[in-house]
C-alpha cells in the first residue's frame, strides 16, 4: 500500500489548511492483509485518523477515491475511474464517513489522472494543501504520474509518498521517486504508525524564511552561512547555506515549531538574532538586517604576484578577517580598521556601503636585498610625510644577509657590527626604494 503526502508551500501568513484523501479502491485492495482485505484496513484507519483531527481549527478535509465505479476485466479498465466524492467544507467527517463505508474496491489504478484532478479539488491556492494518497499498486493506465506531479508541484500542491509495503516486493516502488521520497511499512500497525506521523506533520509543521535584509529592507543578501541553535544554548539544529530560488526570493525552510531559536549569520562580522519563536500551521517569515558590501586590496602596478595578507577589524581593533591582496571579501555597512600587512605596514579607516565596492590600491613594492660584512644588530626605518624616521622592522641579528619587499619611499638603515663594543662604530645608510625595482646593499 502507498501513502503519498503533498504539503504545499504556505503563501499566506496564516489561513486555513486543507487535506486532501485520495484512497485507492482498485480491485487488488481486496487482496488479505492482517485478517481482513487491504481495503477494509485502509478505510478503518483513514476513519480513525480523520476522526481524531476533525475538530482542529482552521482544517477542512476532503475525499477522492479511484478504481470503484467500473469493474475492471481482462478485456476492459476504466482510466477515467476517479471522482471527488466529498469536497472540501466544515464539518464534513460524517459524510466522508458515509461514503467510505459504501466504498467497494473493483475497478483499476488511474493514479496519474487522480493526481491531476486533485490539482482542482482545493478551492483556493494560499492555503495549506496537502494531499494524502492511499495505494497498493503501480499506475494501470498509460499516464505518467512523474509528469502530473511536477504539475502539481507548480501547482504548490507538493507530493512526498509513503509507502506501506504489505510484505510484497518493493523494488516497484522505486517508479515512485520522482514524485518525492517515501517511507516502507510491512504491516498494518505500521501503516497505522505512518498515517498518524504524515498527519502530525501536515497539521503542526511550519515553514520558514529568513529574510536577509540589506540597507533598503529587501531580501537580497544571501550565500552565507546560517547556524540556528536551540535559544540560551549552543545546542545546533539547522545549518545551511542561505539561498534565494528561482524567483530571486528566500528560500523555504521547513523546520521544528517546538523550538525557540537562537540565528547566527555568518557574515563578516556576523549577524545575531535571538530567541525567535516560529508559529504552527502558518508561512513565518524571519528579517535579520545584513547590509553588505564589498571590500577590494589590490596592487594594480605590480609587475609580479605578490602575497601580502591584510587585516580587517571593528573600530576597537578586533580582528574580523584576513584579506589576501587580489581579493574581493563582503562586509557588513559601516566602518572598519584596515590594516596592510606591508613593510611598512599601511593602515587606514574604511567605509564600506550598501552593494558597492571600496578599492583600496597600494602602490607596487620595490625590493632590498643586503649583505653585512659581520653579524650586526639593525634597524630599518622609513621616512613619513611630517619628515620624521618611523621604525619599520629589526633585522635578523643571526644572518649577514637577507631580503625585504618595502613600499616606495626613504629609508635609513642603522646598524653596529655585534663585535664592536662601541657606539662610535655604528653606521647607518639611506636609500630610496622605487615600485618593482631592486636595489643591493653592502654594509
Amino acid at each position: 500500500m502507498l501513502l503519498l503526502t503533498g504539503l504545499g508551500e504556505v503563501s499566506a501568513q496564516e489561513g486555513m489548511t486543507r487535506i486532501l484523501f485520495v484512497l485507492d479502491a482498485s480491485n487488488s485492495m481486496n487482496a488479505l492483509w492482517d485478517g481482513q482485505t487491504r481495503i477494509s484496513a485502509a478505510k478503518e484507519l483513514l476513519l480513525k485518523s480523520m476522526d481524531s483531527i476533525k475538530d482542529i481549527p482552521n482544517l477542512e478535509m476532503a475525499l477522492r477515491v479511484y478504481g470503484h465505479q467500473s469493474i475492471v476485466t481482462p478485456t476492459f479498465q476504466d482510466c477515467n475511474d476517479t471522482k471527488l466524492e466529498v469536497p472540501f467544507g466544515p464539518n464534513n467527517f460524517g459524510e466522508i464517513r458515509g461514503k467510505l463505508n459504501r466504498i467497494q474496491a473493483k475497478g483499476t489504478t488511474p493514479i496519474a489522472r487522480s493526481l491531476e484532478a486533485a490539482a482542482s479539488d482545493f478551492p483556493s491556492s494560499t492555503s495549506k494543501n496537502i494531499i494524502i494518497l492511499i495505494t497498493d499498486g503501480l499506475e494501470a493506465c498509460d499516464d505518467d504520474p512523474c509528469v502530473i506531479a511536477k504539475k502539481l508541484k507548480d501547482k504548490n500542491i507538493n507530493v512526498t509518498p509513503f509507502v506501506i509495503g504489505l510484505g510484497l516486493d518493493l523494488s516497484y516502488l522505486e517508479k515512485f521517486r520522482c514524485i518525492g521520497e517515501y517511507s516502507e511499512a510491512e504491516s498494518k500497525y505500521q501503516f497505522k504508525l505512518a498515517l498518524e506521523n504524515i498527519l502530525h506533520k501536515a497539521i503542526n509543521d511550519c515553514t520558514v524564511e529568513i529574510d536577509l535584509n540589506d540597507s533598503y529592507k529587501k531580501p537580497t543578501e544571501t550565500d552565507v552561512s546560517v547556524f540556528m541553535y536551540e535559544a540560551g544554548t549552543k545546542k545546533l539544529k539547522y545549518s545551511f547555506i542561505h539561498t534565494l530560488n528561482e524567483k530571486g526570493n528566500p528560500d523555504t525552510l521547513k523546520l521544528d515549531p517546538n523550538v525557540r531559536y537562537d540565528i547566527e549569520v555568518f557574515t563578516i562580522p556576523p549577524v545575531y538574532k535571538k530567541n525567535v519563536t516560529v508559529r504552527k500551521n502558518m508561512h513565518n517569515i524571519i528579517p535579520v538586517d545584513a547590509p553588505q558590501g564589498f571590500v577590494k586590496i589590490s596592487s594594480s602596478t605590480a609587475t609580479k604576484s605578490l602575497f601580502i595578507p591584510s587585516r580587517i577589524a571593528t573600530l576597537d581593533n578586533k580582528t574580523l578577517n584576513v584579506q589576501h591582496l587580489g581579493a574581493t571579501d563582503k562586509y557588513i555597512v559601516g566602518t572598519y580598521l584596515l590594516e596592510i600587512l606591508t613593510l611598512p605596514r599601511i593602515t587606514k579607516t574604511i567605509t564600506v556601503e550598501q552593494s558597492k565596492t571600496t578599492t583600496i590600491d597600494i602602490a607596487a613594492p620595490g625590493y632590498l636585498s643586503y649583505r653585512f660584512n659581520e653579524l650586526a644588530a639593525a634597524q630599518l626605518f622609513v621616512q613619513n610625510d611630517k619628515n620624521e624616521w618611523e621604525w619599520v622592522v629589526n633585522l635578523n641579528t643571526a644572518s649577514k644577509d637577507g631580503q625585504l619587499q618595502l613600499q616606495p619611499g626613504n629609508y635609513k638603515l642603522v646598524y653596529r657590527y655585534k663585535k664592536n663594543k662601541k657606539t662610535e662604530f655604528a653606521g647607518q645608510k639611506e636609500f630610496k626604494i622605487n615600485s618593482n625595482k631592486s636595489i643591493s646593499l653592502s654594509l
